[in-house]
Order: structure tokens, then C-alpha cells, then sequence
């Protein structure tokens, strides 16, 4: 199956299969999706804000950018005790993977990293998948990390290369692109996506899609969110992304990188349970659980627990991939 994984997909042929009428894609990225995965799992995340506000960056959606009156107070980092208790509450609940965002530019080798460090091995020990989202990383903090027991790293691309600098102008794409560079070489998995609903044009998107799509390795979760407009962002009045819209990128990117998580992220609280239903159709296999993320909506427990009993799905055990011996032995599977 691994022999199949394509790297080398063209631009061309991304938007073949990217304006393929709406049905046939959808069966197309199922028969994937049916081939690479099992189909009635579902990897159940959940997202906990460590450090909340007071970001220098000026990402226009963020209601964390300092620079925006969000209405969003500032708090400093979080207690691992309390940290760790958000954690066993996830677990009992069913998320196997815990992520921890910080509402930094980038690390600093400081005492708060230091605090994250012991975190990470707090969760880990727990039996989770832990994740964190930090902003920028140096090649020593990923492996830092790493040693901690940092399974994934989440750093999104947002959109195009082209597009990007009409949403963020603090960092550049390529600065994005070290980060998951570094984070790869530590043997950190990567989680790499992007956001819908940015004003972006469909082929920001599908150019968004070549740049993961042709990665020497496809990141191991692919994040599709849809913009939640923030009151005081300078995205606060574009209008709600389209179903569709949705459903289109998540199967395109399902058959693209066969073997990733595709992840339905954020905005689905304004979702049907019909709607999110064709999405997982469409090839989606991960989502956020718990009632926010970081500062949005989210939905609950109790209504995703409904939603799995009533599609007849079930979560993902945690450390599947690591059926190999090691994270680089998968890799290295996956690159042959």
C-alpha cells in the first residue's frame, strides 16, 4: 500500500481532483480512504490553551493577537498540575491525543519552556499522544521535545504561499516551513494544515494542498479548518465557509495523502451532524473533542459521543502508527 503514497503530485493534477464533480470525488477519496484506513475510526484529539493572549504575531483570524480587542484575557502558563488534571479528564472522556497551544511567536529557552518539558512528560506517562502548538521551533527545542516524549507538533501553513503574507506579515512561509523541518528531523510526527474561509481563492487551496501533498514526507495530521470569525480580528465579518467547500478540500486531501489523519477542526459547531457525517465520508478520520478550542466553540462530549454511537464509529486506539518499532521506521516505510 505504501508504494502508492505519491510525493510528487503536480499542481495540474491536484486540480483535476480538486474540481471533480462533488459525488464522484466524494466516492473517490472513500475508496481511498477504505483502502488505507479503517473507515469507523476516529482519532479524537483535544486541544487545552497552556498560555492564552498576548501574542506579538498579527495572524488576522487570531483572537490572541495582542494587536486585536477580542475580548480575550490574557493568562499566564498554566500549572502542569492543573494541565495534567484537563488531561485525565480528555482521557476519560475518550481523546487519545492531547494537545497543549501556547499563544507564542516562538520558543524561548526559558524556565516557561522548561515547565512545558516536564508537561509533556506528564501527559506521555499518562499513555496519550501529546502534541503541542508553540509557534516557532529550533532544531535542539523540537529534540528537546522529543526526549520529553512529544509525540506530535502542530505548526499549519494557514493557506498558499502566495496568500499567506494577507494574513500574517510577523513570520514568513518559510519560517513556517523550518519549524516542520525541525520538528521532522527530532522524529516528531507532523501536524500541518491550513484554514478555509480566509478570503483565499480555490486555488490558494489547492496550491495550499500541493505544498503539503509534496512534502518528502506527507505530515502524519492534516488539520482542515473552517474560519470562525472572531469579533475584532479583521476577519470578524467574512462570511461562513460552504459545506462544500469543506467536504471538497478534506476528500482532495484524503487523496493525496492516503495514509494521514485528516482532521476536521475547527467550525464544527456550526455543522449538522448530516454535514459532518459527509465529511467523514469524504475521508476525514480525526477531530478535536471537548468544548473549545484554545478561545472557540467547540462541540461537546456528549454530542460527539451521540454523533459516533449514531454513525457507528469509534475512537482511534492511541500509538497506532507505532505498530513499527519506531516513529522512523514508519517514516521510513512510508518513503518507500
Amino acid at each position: 500500500m505504501g508504494n502508492n503514497i505519491r510525493n510528487d503530485w503536480t499542481i495540474n493534477e491536484i486540480e483535476d481532483i480538486y474540481h471533480t464533480p462533488l459525488l464522484e470525488l466524494i466516492y473517490k477519496a472513500a475508496t481511498i480512504h477504505k483502502e488505507y484506513n479503517d473507515t469507523a475510526e476516529v482519532q479524537v484529539c483535544t486541544l487545552l490553551s497552556i498560555k492564552t493572549g498576548g501574542c506579538s504575531e498579527d495572524c488576522a483570524y487570531c483572537p490572541q493577537a495582542a494587536r486585536y480587542h477580542t475580548g480575550v484575557d490574557v493568562h499566564a502558563l498554566m500549572q502542569k498540575e492543573e494541565v495534567l488534571g484537563y488531561a485525565q479528564k480528555a482521557k476519560d472522556a475518550g481523546s487519545t491525543r492531547f494537545c497543549m497551544g501556547a499563544a507564542w511567536r516562538e520558543v524561548r529557552d526559558n524556565r516557561d519552556f522548561d515547565r512545558v518539558l516536564d508537561m509533556v512528560k506528564g501527559v506521555n506517562e499518562m499513555g496519550m499522544e501529546v502534541c503541542c502548538t508553540l509557534g516557532m521551533l529550533t532544531e535542539t527545542q523540537a529534540q528537546k521535545l522529543a526526549d520529553a516524549g512529544l509525540y506530535a507538533y502542530n505548526h499549519n501553513l494557514d493557506t498558499s504561499s502566495e496568500y499567506y503574507e494577507a494574513i500574517i506579515t510577523t513570520r514568513t512561509y518559510e519560517d513556517r516551513l523550518q519549524t516542520l523541518d525541525n520538528v521532522r528531523k527530532a522524529g516528531v510526527s507532523v501536524c500541518c494544515g491550513g484554514i478555509v474561509g480566509l478570503g483565499e481563492t480555490h486555488e490558494d487551496r489547492i496550491k495550499m494542498l500541493h505544498t503539503l501533498a509534496t512534502m518528502p514526507v506527507h505530515p502524519e495530521s492534516v488539520p482542515i479548518n473552517a474560519l470562525v470569525p472572531v469579533a475584532g480580528t479583521p476577519l470578524e465579518h467574512n462570511t461562513k465557509v460552504d459545506i462544500w467547500d469543506m467536504v471538497r478540500m478534506i476528500a482532495t486531501a484524503r487523496i493525496l495523502m492516503p495514509a494521514a489523519m485528516v482532521r476536521l477542526s475547527a467550525g464544527r459547531t456550526s455543522m449538522s451532524v448530516a454535514e459532518q457525517a459527509l465529511c467523514f465520508m469524504a475521508g476525514a478520520n480525526s477531530i478535536f473533542a471537548g468544548d473549545k478550542l484554545l478561545t472557540t466553540p467547540n462541540p461537546s462530549f456528549d454530542e460527539d459521543n451521540a454523533m459516533f454511537q449514531l454513525l457507528g464509529l469509534k475512537p482511534r486506539a492511541a500509538f497506532k502508527a507505532e505498530k513499527a518499532e519506531t516513529l522512523a521506521e514508519a517514516v521510513e516505510a512510508l518513503m518507500e
